[in-house]
């Protein structure tokens, strides 16, 4: 139980940056495994696929932290829809 405790905090604090930095995934595998007990050599079985995984993980964070941004523009009235609806800019 204490093992699955400290994966699922490891896991959320990790997450938290992780999607920001260029291939922080690694580097939040690595305290990921060792904090369970599972030797750091088993990154290499990830790195192989990292890249793709790491690109898709960056696009959702930027289109999450871009519609959060826009979400909080218009509830706070500093939306201007005609500009944002504007075909030629």
């Amino acid at each position: 139980m204490q093992n699955y405790m400290m994966l699922i905090l490891t896991c959320t604090l990790g997450s938290i940056g992780a999607a920001g930095i260029p291939s922080g995934s690694i580097i939040f595998m690595s305290m990921v495994l060792s904090s369970i007990g599972i030797p750091v050599e088993g990154i290499v079985v990830i790195l192989g696929v990292d890249r793709v995984l790491d690109m898709v993980r960056t696009t959702i964070n930027i289109t999450g932290d871009s519609a959060i941004t826009l979400i909080v523009d218009k509830t706070e009235g500093g939306l201007n829809e005609k500009i944002y609806n504007a075909k030629d800019v």
